[in-house]
């Protein structure tokens, strides 16, 4: 079923910041089944390639700049957008929750209008404005986006952020691997999740990730390895919903796969 709406404080698009534009559309198109289309974003600026599940935008990603390249290390890297009513309004109130605003407000053409911002933790995420774009057109479906995820070293400044910020109520659940997981909800809807990062991942800075949906788990793993991928930790169980994996792609993007057996609204 398309989607036509994302309702505010939803996550609703993510995009693929990458090292190797070539390499990743390839990786992504045949791993997951989508096409691509490469859309100019000006003179000098390369092109943002939206990726297409059934000819419904999924996702996109973008050829990263030298200087970020020396920012990153060369890693690629997913980013979580969140719907908001306005951008400015939400960049605003952002900054006054003690956010840092890294770029923005500003208009993408015709299709909406966004900011980057950085959480008091230290996490970035965007928010967007939708005008003639709304974000994904599909969601919870093989090769589409199916949730986003906060870890963070201060979970209580996170909630207390977040929930001012897109007015989430938020909930502890049982996680993956036996850990507290903090579920965010808009009036009893799902919106999005948060764990604490544990030290025994090493040094991992606070950020938000991003899950895509597969129809079958292990073979998804085998391709995506198979094309050069790398798995992070082995496949655990989200109660109630599936078994994911988190996995570094071949540009060094982490981002996690699940199969979900329970169908999420």
């Amino acid at each position: 079923m398309e989607i036509t709406k994302h309702e505010p404080g939803m996550f609703s698009w993510a995009d693929l910041m990458t090292a190797d534009i070539e390499g990743s559309k390839a990786f992504y198109t045949e791993l997951l089944s989508l096409d691509s289309v490469d859309m100019p974003m000006g003179e000098d600026a390369g092109a943002y390639v939206m990726l297409f599940k059934n000819g419904k935008t999924s996702c996109a990603m973008f050829q990263m700049g030298d200087e970020m390249k020396q920012m990153t290390g060369g890693s690629s890297l997913w980013s979580a957008y969140f719907t908001v009513d306005s951008a400015d309004d939400t960049a605003a109130k952002a900054k006054e929750l003690g956010a840092t605003i890294v770029n923005g407000p500003f208009d993408v053409f015709e299709s909406g209008r966004m900011v980057a911002i950085q959480d008091p933790t230290g996490a970035a995420f965007q928010v967007w404005q939708p005008k003639d774009n709304i974000g994904a057109q599909v969601f919870g479906e093989h090769g589409a986006l199916g949730w986003a995820e906060l870890y963070t070293n201060d979970t209580s400044a996170a909630a207390q952020f977040y929930s001012g910020l897109f007015g989430w109520s938020a909930s502890t659940v049982p996680g993956g691997g036996g850990q507290d997981y903090t579920l965010f909800q808009i009036e009893d809807r799902p919106a999005t999740g948060m764990m604490a990062i544990r030290e025994e991942w090493g040094e991992m800075p606070p950020n938000w990730s991003i899950y895509f949906v597969v129809d079958d788990l292990d073979a998804t793993i085998a391709k995506a390895t198979e094309m050069g991928a790398k798995e992070v930790m082995p496949p655990m169980e989200a109660p109630g919903i599936g078994p994911f994996v988190l996995l570094q792609d071949p540009q060094g993007a982490h981002v996690f796969f699940i199969q979900m057996t329970q169908a999420q609204s």
